[in-house]
């Protein structure tokens, strides 16, 4: 490994040789600014076009300035960061965004959370310094999931990097040049009329308010205030891990009890966990594994929970539909049992009943909306938060998480096991199957509940287990990118697989496009996945087929796993290249 003597500001360092200026600054703690750079060394992937050029830093022996991103080091290179040239030329450049930008930052949904905001505030730029022309585009609020205001596009080509090379859904390209130049859909056509997938990654590594994600806030306060509607809540397993974090809590600290108490000073009728109808997907998928690996049928199964994979799917490899599981996914699970089992059991009429999901991830707004999800007219959730909308509405409502004290679920749809809350991580629906599939198989109890060999955020995951002498090949993909080199391999006949698990987001669910951003620091997307892992350790029931509530759920009301009502109520079926979006 050959490396490269340097100095940056007086400070010697000794790098690997293709390190970046940016990169060897960091390890100096040398602050650089930035807005196009992108760190995601995790999933293998840096954003290095230097669109922006604020990182510019001065070089001994060149003549013009350098970006620091994606300017690699040699051995004696002399760095300069903080001249008054460099620092001229960084607050020009930020000069110039800002003079084609709005400054409407009240009205963003970026306020105060926006890098472009940070640094105008850092350089002390509060007017808009270069008066003339300015790009006006409308809006797209075309779909459920994603709101794309090109008017705040800074080129930073984020959004491009993410969707086409770490998601490969190949959505998203510089448009046009010059001043008209932004980063959208070809032609400029709204994203429902795209392939868009709406994992909401490209939401995530946004640094302004080009891309957000649409809300629901105000139609679930209407929902709240409104005497004539019960209102109900139910919160997935990776809000939990995360949006501690939006009040300053540490990373990965699970706090359920105060998220329960929140929904309930909020108002909600009931506040249940999507971690039952988790466990519930497990009884149906479960049995649906059992059956095709019995009869060789329609193999390799793949998990279906995740419906920004779904969409994925139903674009981009329409001839491999008859494959995923049919089972909806929890979300969805909730809102059929909400609307008719437990429409019963409260005497209310369906259409009487408001089921709020609270969620990681933009596509679930979107899932929520499709019309096969709405019977009778009646939708089975009828709106999704995100966590960082959940976040805003327990500020708005002068409420500190941090200081709730902890409460429990209602019952009968709140209860779950260990299994269901290990579905927001990269391999836990692999695993939560395997629990029951096992003792389903042998009739034998499972000693030992940890598949340890299906865990991690290794974007491709690849395995063996024994049920008793039946061998179950199995895959666990993080991320489309890498679902991607999964399906190819099964449309070429390349590899042999039973059951694939697959989530649209690196590192699962606790990547969520709707979850607090990491701004690429993956360390706290492995203290989520420590923190579900440590709540199924903790839980007295960890296999989803003794959850006692699923129990009387089958005894009362469903029969068994894959019976006709189950069938009619759990289950799905996939539309290849159909349009979902709103008229």
């Amino acid at each position: 490994m050959s490396v490269a003597n340097i100095i940056i500001n007086d400070k010697k360092i000794i790098v690997e040789s293709g390190t970046t200026i940016l990169e060897a600054a960091q390890k100096l703690h040398i602050k650089i600014p930035t807005l196009c750079h992108l760190d995601l060394h995790d999933i293998k992937m840096v954003n290095r076009t230097a669109s922006c050029r604020i990182c510019v830093v001065e070089v001994e022996g060149r003549r013009n300035l350098a970006p620091a991103c994606a300017t690699p080091v040699f051995d004696g290179m002399v760095v300069k960061t903080n001249t008054m040239r460099a620092i001229q030329a960084r607050r020009t450049v930020l000069e110039l965004i800002l003079s084609d930008h709005p400054f409407n930052c009240l009205s963003c949904a970026k306020s105060t959370d926006c890098e472009l905001q940070v640094l105008a505030n850092e350089f002390g730029i509060d007017t808009r310094p270069y008066q003339g022309a300015a790009s006006h585009y409308p809006l797209d609020i075309s779909n459920k999931a994603i709101r794309r205001d090109l008017n705040k596009c800074i080129m930073c080509r984020r959004c491009e990097t993410m969707c086409n090379e770490v998601q490969t859904v190949g959505v998203l390209t510089g448009y046009q040049r010059g001043f008209e130049a932004v980063v959208a859909p070809a032609d400029m056509q709204p994203l429902s009329e795209s392939t868009c997938v709406y994992c909401g990654q490209c939401v995530s590594v946004c640094p302004t308010g080009a891309l957000t994600e649409q809300t629901a806030r105000p139609e679930i306060w209407n929902a709240l205030f409104d005497p004539d509607k019960y209102v109900i809540a139910q919160t997935a397993p990776a809000i939990r891990a995360a949006i501690g974090e939006e009040f300053g809590m540490a990373p990965g600290e699970a706090v359920t009890g105060k998220l329960v108490a929140a929904l309930n000073n909020l108002g909600f009728d009931d506040v249940f966990d999507t971690d039952f109808a988790a466990d519930l997907t497990i009884m149906e998928e479960a049995n649906e594994i059992v059956e095709r690996v019995t009869r060789q049928e329609n193999l390799p199964i793949l998990t279906s929970c995740c419906p920004g994979w779904i969409n994925f799917l139903e674009y981009q490899f329409p001839d491999l539909s008859h494959i995923p599981s049919t089972c909806k996914s929890p979300q969805q699970m909730m809102g059929a049992i909400v609307k008719s089992y437990y429409a019963e059991k409260l005497g209310k009429k369906p259409e009487d009943i408001v089921l709020v999901s609270v969620m990681p991830c933009l596509a679930k707004k979107y899932e929520a909306a499709r019309p096969e999800f709405a019977p009778q007219g009646v939708p089975d959730v009828d709106h999704v938060v995100s966590t960082r909308g959940l976040a805003k509405m327990i500020k708005e409502a002068g409420i500190d998480l941090a200081t709730l004290e902890d409460e429990d679920f209602d019952h009968p749809l709140g209860e779950s096991t260990g299994a269901g809350v290990i579905f927001g991580v990269s391999g836990g629906v692999m695993e939560a199957a395997l629990r029951t599939a096992y003792e389903t198989v042998t009739g034998k109890q499972l000693a030992k509940l940890e598949f340890k060999q299906v865990r991690g955020l290794e974007a491709i995951k690849t395995t063996t287990v024994n049920l008793d002498g039946t061998i179950l090949r199995l895959a666990i993909t993080s991320g489309l990118g890498a679902a991607r080199t999964v399906l190819e391999q099964i449309r070429n006949n390349e590899v042999q697989y039973d059951i694939i698990e697959i989530m649209a987001c690196p590192g699962g669910c606790i990547n969520g496009g709707g979850q607090p951003s990491i701004h690429g620091d993956f360390s706290l997307i492995e203290k989520r996945r420590q923190a579900l892992y440590s709540e199924d350790e903790g839980k007295a029931l960890r296999k989803s087929h003794l959850n006692p509530s699923i129990q009387k759920l089958y005894e009362e009301f469903l029969g068994q796993p894959g019976s006709e009502k189950a069938h009619r109520l759990l289950h799905t079926h996939y539309f290849p290249n159909k349009d979902y979006s709103e008229e």
